[in-house]
This record gives C-alpha cells, sequence and structure tokens, in this order.
C-alpha cells in the first residue's frame, strides 16, 4: 500500500518539475516573437509616420509625430517621382503574370498528383531542382534570350519571366495539395459522362481553392517586390519614357536623394509601395495557414 500511495506522489513531483520548464519555454518563446515583432513592426510605423512629415520635421525631430500632416507628400511622390507610372507597371505585370502561374501550376500539378505515366518521378524533380537553382546563373543568358527574341524591355518578356521563375515552387506545393483532394469525386464525374476538362475545372480546381489562395499570396508579394529581374530586363527607353516596375523607381527615387533632398517624398514613395503588400497580408493571413496546413495533413 505504501509503494502504490507514493506513485501519485511521484507523478506529481515529476508533472510540478515539468510544468516551470514548460511554462519558462513559453514565455522565452513568447519574448523573442514579441522582440522579433518589434524589430520588424517599429520601422515600418515609423516609416509611415515619417512620410507625413516636412524635411525639416524628419532631420530635427524624428522621434516626434507630425504636426501637420502634408499630404502633399504623396501627391509630389505619385507625380513628380513618377512613382504611379512605376505602380501601374507593375500591376500591369504582376496581375497576368499572377493569372499564369497559378493556372499553369495548378494544370501541371493536378496531372502530376492525378496521373500515372512514365517520367513522372523525373519531371516532378526537376521542378525540385528549379527551386533552388539560382537566379544570379540566369541573368546573363535570360538578357540575350529576351532581346534575341525582341522582349527586352517589354511587359510580355518580364512577364513569361515571371512565371517561369514561380512555377517550381507553385507546383510543388499543389502536387502535394492535389494529392489530398478524394479521387472518389473525379471517378464519380467519369462515370457521369465528365470530361478530363470538366473534372479538373469543375470539381478539383474550386476544391484547390485554398491552396490557390495561399501561392496567389506568395507569388504576389515575391513578384510585386522583385528587382533583380526588372533591372535586368527593364531599361530606358530612348525616348526617355521608362517600363520600370515599383522597385526599380524606388531605388532610382533612393539614388536621387542624395542632390535632390526631398526625403519626405521618398518616405511616401516607400509608404506607397507597402500598402498593397500589407493590405493583402492582413486580408489574406488566415487563408495562407489554411492553406498550409490543408496542403499538408492528406485527407
Amino acid at each position: 500500500m505504501a509503494s502504490v500511495s507514493t506513485q501519485p506522489a511521484a507523478r506529481a513531483s515529476a508533472s510540478g518539475g515539468i510544468r516551470p520548464l514548460g511554462l519558462l519555454g513559453k514565455v522565452l518563446i513568447y519574448l523573442i516573437l514579441g522582440a522579433w515583432a518589434i524589430l520588424v513592426i517599429f520601422p515600418m510605423l515609423w516609416a509611415i509616420m515619417t512620410s507625413f512629415k516636412t524635411d525639416q520635421e524628419i532631420f530635427f525631430s524624428p522621434w516626434a509625430l507630425p504636426t501637420t500632416p502634408p499630404f502633399e507628400n504623396f501627391v509630389r511622390a505619385w507625380t513628380t517621382a513618377r512613382i504611379g507610372e512605376y505602380f501601374i507597371n507593375t500591376l500591369i505585370i504582376v496581375i497576368p503574370s499572377l493569372f499564369l502561374t497559378l493556372l499553369l501550376s495548378a494544370m501541371a500539378a493536378y496531372v502530376l498528383a492525378r496521373f500515372e505515366f512514365r517520367g513522372r518521378n523525373f519531371i516532378t524533380y526537376m521542378f525540385l531542382v528549379g527551386m533552388i537553382f539560382p537566379l544570379f546563373l540566369a541573368l546573363v543568358p535570360l538578357s540575350f534570350v529576351t532581346q534575341k527574341l525582341g522582349l527586352l524591355d517589354t511587359y510580355v518578356g518580364l512577364i513569361m519571366v515571371y512565371v517561369a521563375f514561380s512555377l517550381s515552387f507553385t507546383i510543388f506545393f499543389l502536387i502535394s495539395f492535389f494529392k489530398t483532394l478524394p479521387k472518389e469525386l473525379g471517378e464519380a464525374a467519369t462515370i457521369d459522362g465528365a470530361s478530363q476538362y470538366d473534372i479538373f475545372f469543375r470539381v478539383y480546381l474550386p476544391l484547390a481553392r485554398p491552396g490557390l489562395i495561399t501561392m496567389g499570396i506568395f507569388n504576389f508579394l515575391g513578384q510585386w517586390n522583385q528587382y533583380i529581374l526588372p533591372n535586368t530586363l527593364m531599361i530606358t527607353n530612348e525616348d526617355g519614357n521608362t517600363h520600370y516596375v515599383l522597385s526599380q523607381g524606388l531605388y532610382y527615387l533612393q539614388s536621387k536623394q542624395f542632390y535632390q533632398n526631398d526625403w519626405s517624398g521618398l518616405f511616401a514613395a516607400v509608404t506607397i509601395v507597402m500598402i498593397p503588400t500589407l493590405v493583402i497580408y492582413l486580408i489574406f493571413n488566415d487563408r495562407i495557414e489554411k492553406g498550409m496546413t490543408a496542403g499538408a495533413v492528406k485527407g
């Protein structure tokens, strides 16, 4: 009886020894995450606040709130600094690029996930290799190829390059996502006389919406902030007009501040560039988590 009665006490002491360690670990994790959140959020909030200041307030009271928010900073950045033109150029490139990336990736991932054929694993592994291929190694041959095809400094050329470099990661993720969808739905649609076209677009593509939204957000953020590819393929025309995207225009604006001293316009331009990504992330934040978990668990 004595030995039996001591077991709950031993368990209590053991659990009592584990709980403080678990609590300490959670507190440490929260402290680290909180410090990281401050390091990420504070510079962004400071940049947004600074975009409403004048140049004098930026240099003489950088930590104070703006007294009279000068909204002309945004007007000047949109028109004089041509951020509006770069913004439209970016939309012209990113929207069709995102649509083609998701469509082609979904079609390829559906075939690789649902059909058995010779060379399927080899094709899948090739897409995996494409994910780890260094982008810098492709810049020089890519510029020569686009120039020979007449696609250098064109929207179509940059759209095609964006799609090509986004396919590997998107297909690799969607393959695992399509594998989680039940095969019985496709078999039932086949019995009802549906073609493979109907099965894909009317049955599986709507079910893959969480994965498509997740990949759409990742690709949008990557393509919206892309700098290396447009800096290689988009140049200034002879008539002075540019096909610059936002990342190029923002860098060009920053380089001019050393002799123009329009720092308030620069911070306003930075805020304009950040707004779309912040809005997309805040709206679809929960969709990212749901899409990642839905693609990770096989149904």
